[in-house]
C-alpha cells in the first residue's frame, strides 16, 4: 500500500503545484533562478525561458540581482511569441537596506511601509507588458526584518495589493518561529518559503514539514551546489541509471519528491537547462510505470538520508 501511496506522488511529480491562496496560482516545480547572473541576465532569462522554463525568480535588489534585466528576458520571449504573461510565475523580492547596495529601489530614509510600496511599484514598471494590467505572481520577503512588528508591518503593506496585484505572498530565509507568527495573525496566508537546502539547516525538516502541513510551498535553493555529496548519494544514482537522466535531474527529482517542493536552478547553461527540464519529465514516467518500485525504493532511502520523516 505505502509503494502505491509513492507511486501515486511520482505520478505527480512533474506537475505544477497549486498555490493555496486566493488566485490558485499554479507553479512550475523547477523555478530558474537569476542570482548573481550580472550582465548575462536578460539573456539567460530568455534562454531558460526558450528552453521550457515557466517561472522565474528574482528580486528587487540590484546588489545580487538584475530585475530589469530579467524582465528584459521575459519581454523578448513573450514579443517572439515563445510565452505569455498568463503561462508564466514571476516571483520579486522586497529586501530590507541591510540587505541592499548603494543602488536601492526606494528611497532608504522613507518609512517602512512606503519602502515596501516604492519597491513593488518598481518591480512592477520592470514587468509592464503592454496592453495588460501589470501584476506579480508572488512577492517574497527576502529575510525576516529585524523585529517581528517591522515584519508584519512589510506583510500588512504587500497584503494591500492582494490578491489582485501581488497573487501570493511569500518569505525567505525564515525560521520556523517567524514563519507560525505569520501564518498565525497576518490575514494573507505565506503562500511560499524559500530558503536553503542543505546539511547546515539539517535540510529543513521541521520548516518543510510544517509547510506541508499548511499547504505552504517550500522552494529550494542553493540545493545542488550547497549539496555534492547528497547529490552523488546512491539513491539519486539509483534514480539517474533506472530513469536514463543525467545525476542533477535525477537529484532534483528526489528533492521534489519530498512533497510540497519546487527547486530553483539556476544553472547557465542551455544544455543543462534541457537536461533538466527534460529529466524531471523522464524520471516522472518512468517513476509511475517500469520503475515504480525502484523510485519508491530510492525515496525512502533519500528520506533518511535527510533524517526526513515525512
Amino acid at each position: 500500500m505505502a509503494q502505491a501511496g509513492m507511486a501515486s506522488q511520482a505520478a505527480r511529480l512533474a506537475k505544477d503545484l497549486t498555490l493555496t491562496g486566493q488566485s490558485a496560482t499554479t507553479i512550475p516545480k523547477l523555478v530558474y533562478g537569476t542570482a548573481w547572473k550580472k550582465d548575462r541576465t536578460a539573456d539567460l532569462v530568455y534562454t531558460a525561458l526558450k528552453a521550457g522554463f515557466r517561472a522565474v525568480d528574482t528580486a528587487a535588489q540590484p546588489k545580487h540581482y538584475d530585475e530589469p534585466g530579467v524582465a528584459a528576458g521575459v519581454k523578448r520571449a513573450i514579443v517572439q511569441g515563445i510565452i505569455t504573461r498568463g503561462n508564466l510565475f514571476i516571483q520579486t523580492k522586497f529586501t530590507a537596506p541591510g540587505g541592499q547596495n548603494q543602488k536601492t529601489p526606494y528611497d532608504v530614509d522613507a518609512p517602512l511601509a512606503e519602502k515596501v510600496n516604492q519597491s513593488v511599484r518598481s518591480s512592477l514598471r520592470n514587468f509592464a507588458i503592454e496592453g495588460e494590467e501589470p501584476y506579480l505572481d508572488s512577492v517574497v520577503l527576502h529575510s525576516p526584518m529585524d523585529t517581528i512588528q517591522d515584519t508584519m508591518t512589510v506583510w500588512k503593506t504587500l497584503e494591500s495589493y492582494h490578491p489582485r496585484t501581488i497573487r501570493n505572498i511569500g518569505i525567505s530565509n525564515t525560521t520556523l518561529h517567524v514563519l507560525e507568527a505569520l501564518y498565525t495573525n497576518m490575514t494573507v496566508k505565506p503562500s511560499v518559503v524559500q530558503n536553503r537546502f542543505h546539511e547546515g539547516t539539517g535540510y529543513e525538516t521541521k520548516l518543510r514539514a510544517y509547510c506541508r502541513d499548511k499547504g505552504i510551498v517550500f522552494q529550494s535553493f542553493w540545493t545542488l551546489s550547497a549539496n555534492p555529496v547528497l547529490a552523488n548519494s546512491a539513491p539519486v544514482k539509483a534514480v539517474a541509471r533506472g530513469a536514463g537522466v543525467e545525476v542533477a535531474a535525477a537529484y532534483y527529482a528526489l528533492v521534489i519528491g519530498l512533497e510540497g517542493v519546487v527547486v530553483l536552478d539556476g544553472t547557465t547553461s542551455e544544455s543543462h537547462m534541457k537536461q533538466d527540464l527534460e529529466g524531471l519529465e523522464k524520471v516522472a514516467v518512468w517513476a509511475e510505470g517500469a520503475g515504480a518500485a525502484d523510485w519508491a525504493s530510492a525515496l525512502t532511502a533519500f528520506k533518511e538520508l535527510l533524517g526526513d520523516e515525512g
